[in-house]
């Protein structure tokens, strides 16, 4: 029996951050009912579209249950709230007060079932002068100081490479505070409510910046700091055939392994000197060489270097194949398949790893719970 199993999750939410969130608890054994406006979720609709079903769309949705319903109609939200009524947790991701509009807010659902965990997530949370701001991602990194650590230089400004703010400030914090909570229900026997507040969320990113800041009162500069470009020790490098080197040597001897191994001269071995006159003494270095030369240099010499490869490559590397972690399948109603979408749950309480996952059709499951059927 998988960890969550008997434990039901009413999923309000769309896109990205709710929706990971709620992938995770399904993966861990919930039942996950999605509830999706008529016509069914925006994201149904992106590219690239994989048979009848967007591939993001079922990559983060799959192995959940659908309702379809127009929540703006009374008798709709009538059966709603009798479905919170048996539910564990409740999952959404409107705008500060929506929820309450409709008579699904917490205090008006604490009355029908006061063992309800209700985790409301927003940009911003749910107090504050910024509550009903709109926002995405590069705004909330953007508020919260981090892009400012690292955001390229003038003229060449550097995009993230992924969504922190959506995973790492809203998915995960709200699977950890849902864990939290139910356990805390186990004790109290009493339901609660989490605001997850994405921005929020994001300011653990920025521990050692805010040391730096708070004690000796230098604040960080964009991209100067040991951790942002600053140090030679912790870099990216372009080779001879325009790969990129990452050098994380930031430890004394992983530093003096690597500066053996790609022979720097001593006399900019000690970057304390002359950071950046170092930075680029090793980048003519690295740029002599292949990638395919390096690479063997940085394992042989194992100074934490090594060649950044493409997402396609690291599909297809070797140690990711051993864990198994493109193993799972996702399947569409046509038969096809792809690797389902890797998730940060132990493989012994996730589902079998021969077992096909799909994403359901809009209203799939209107029936079950009572709900009229879609129409078309």
């Amino acid at each position: 029996m998988r960890p969550l199993a008997g434990v039901r999750v009413l999923d309000f939410s769309t896109l990205l951050p709710g929706p990971m969130a709620t992938l995770l608890l399904a993966e861990a054994g919930a039942e996950v009912i999605k509830v999706e406006r008529p016509g069914g979720e925006e994201m149904r609709g992106y590219a690239p579209q994989w048979g009848d079903v967007s591939a993001t769309f079922a990559l983060l949705n799959c192995g959940k249950k659908s309702i379809v319903a127009d929540l703006k109609d009374p008798a709709a939200r009538e059966r709603m709230c009798a479905l919170a009524v048996t539910s564990d947790v409740l999952v959404e991701q409107f705008r500060p007060g929506v929820m309450d509009r409709l008579g699904l807010g917490y205090e008006s659902l604490r009355k029908l079932n006061p063992t309800l965990v209700y985790c409301a997530i927003t940009g911003y949370g749910q107090t504050g002068p910024r509550r009903n701001r709109a926002g995405h991602d590069l705004n909330y990194i953007g508020d919260a100081g981090l892009l400012a650590l690292s955001s390229g230089t003038p003229g060449h400004r550097t995009l993230p490479p992924g969504l922190m703010a959506d995973i790492a400030g809203g998915s995960y914090p709200a699977v950890m505070n849902i864990l939290l909570a139910l356990r805390q229900r186990d004790t109290t026997g009493e339901g609660s409510f989490i605001d997850v507040s994405m921005t929020d969320s994001l300011f653990a990113f920025t521990f050692a910046a805010l040391a730096q800041g708070n004690v000796t009162g230098v604040w960080p500069k964009d991209g100067g700091e040991r951790l942002t470009g600053g140090s030679p020790r912790y870099h990216m490098y372009e080779t001879r055939d325009g790969a990129v080197a990452a050098v994380a040597a930031l430890e004394q001897k992983f530093w003096i392994a690597f500066t053996q191994a790609i022979g720097l001269e001593a006399e900019y071995s000690d970057d304390r000197r002359d950071p950046a006159r170092t930075i680029a003494r090793v980048a003519e270095i690295i740029a002599s060489r292949s990638a395919g030369e390096w690479s063997t240099v940085f394992d042989e010499a194992d100074c934490c270097c090594s060649i950044m490869q493409d997402l396609r490559a690291a599909t297809n590397d070797p140690q990711f194949a051993a864990r198994k972690l493109f193993a799972r399948k996702l399947a569409n109603a046509r038969g096809d398949t792809i690797p389902a979408l890797p998730v940060p749950i132990a493989n012994d309480f996730r589902k079998r790893l021969d077992a096909l996952a799909a994403a359901p059709t809009p209203g799939a499951h209107n029936a079950e719970f009572g709900f009229a059927p879609v129409s078309g």
